[in-house]
C-alpha cells in the first residue's frame, strides 16, 4: 500500500491523465480509468462518481466510440496542466539579486469572492502577501501568474509590476513575514517522512510494477502541489536547515525508479479493457 495521507481521488484522476492518456487524442477509456484508480485504492464505486462530478464541473470532456465513453481533460486544464509540468521537473529558483514581481489588486466590496479567488489564485502560484492588495513573488513566475489571471478574467483588478527591493531591511526577515515557510517546511517534512526510505519493489513482475504504480502515483499527486506552494525564493533567504532540496532528492530518486514499472502496470491495465 502506498503511504497515508494519500492525495483526493479527483487530484489522483488529473494525475492519471497527465501520466497515461492517449498522446493523440488525451482520452482514457472509463472502464480503463477505474482500473487505474483502482490500482492506487479507489474502488470503482468511488471512482465512477468522481468522473461523473469531474464531468459536470467541466474538467473531463466524453465523447463516445462505438460502445465505449471516452474522457478527456478539457482544453484548459490540459494547459494549465502542461504549465505544471513545466515548473514540477524544472523549476526556476531565483539567486540573489534576480528582481522581484509585484502584482497590485483591488477588487470592490460587492465582488469581494472575486477578491478571494484573486488571493487563493496568487498563493497558488508562489506568491506571499507584503500587505493588503500587495503580492511578491521572485520575477520568474510573473509571466505564468498573468496568463493564469488573465484565463480566470481576474487580470481587470490587477497592476503587474518587476523591479528590485531597495529598502535595505534584512530580505531573510521579511521573506518570513510575507510567506508561511514553517507551514511549507513542516509539509516538505511530512514528505520526507513518508517517501525518503521507500525502496523500489523487486522482484520485477506483475505484482512488483503494481505495488511500483501505487505508490507512484500518489507520491507525483503530491509533488505537484509543491513548486506552487514553494515560491523558489533564493536559497540564502531561507532558515537553515530548510528540507526542500531533501524533498526533492527524494521524488527524484523514485521518480526515476518507479516510473517504468509504474508505466508497465499502466498499459497492462488499460489494455484488459
Amino acid at each position: 500500500m502506498p503511504p497515508r495521507p494519500t492525495p483526493l481521488v479527483q487530484e489522483l484522476v488529473v494525475t492519471l491523465y497527465g501520466l497515461y492518456a492517449d498522446p493523440r487524442t488525451g482520452e482514457l477509456p472509463v472502464a480503463g480509468l477505474v482500473r487505474l484508480l483502482d490500482g492506487v485504492g479507489v474502488d470503482g464505486q468511488a471512482a465512477r462518481a468522481t468522473v461523473s462530478r469531474l464531468k459536470g464541473k467541466g474538467i473531463l470532456d466524453q465523447r463516445r466510440a462505438g460502445g465505449t465513453s471516452l474522457y478527456a481533460l478539457s482544453p484548459d486544464v490540459l494547459d494549465l496542466f502542461r504549465a505544471d509540468d513545466e515548473r514540477i521537473f524544472a523549476p526556476v529558483r531565483s539567486v540573489p539579486g534576480d528582481p522581484w514581481s509585484l502584482v497590485v489588486f483591488s477588487v470592490p466590496e460587492a465582488e469581494r469572492n472575486r477578491r478571494y479567488e484573486l488571493r487563493s489564485e496568487l498563493a497558488s502560484l508562489g506568491f506571499g502577501f507584503v500587505a493588503a492588495g500587495v503580492a511578491i513573488a521572485p520575477r520568474t513566475v510573473l509571466d505564468q501568474a498573468r496568463e493564469r489571471l488573465a484565463a480566470r478574467g481576474l487580470d481587470g483588478y490587477t497592476e503587474c509590476f518587476a523591479g528590485e527591493y531597495l529598502t535595505g531591511a534584512d530580505i531573510r526577515a521579511k521573506v518570513g513575514q510575507w510567506w508561511d515557510l514553517g507551514a511549507l517546511d513542516e509539509q516538505y517534512a511530512a514528505f520526507i517522512g513518508d517517501y525518503e526510505h521507500l525502496e523500489a519493489p523487486s522482484p520485477d513482475g506483475p505484482e512488483a510494477d503494481l505495488a511500483a504504480f501505487a505508490a507512484y502515483v500518489p507520491m507525483l499527486t503530491r509533488w505537484r502541489r509543491f513548486p506552487y506552494r514553494d515560491p523558489n525564493i533564493p536559497l540564502e533567504y531561507l532558515p537553515e536547515g530548510w528540507k526542500a532540496p531533501r524533498a526533492k532528492a527524494a521524488f527524484l530518486r523514485l521518480h526515476a525508479q518507479l516510473a517504468g514499472p509504474a508505466g508497465r502496470h499502466a498499459r497492462r491495465a488499460l489494455e484488459a479493457t
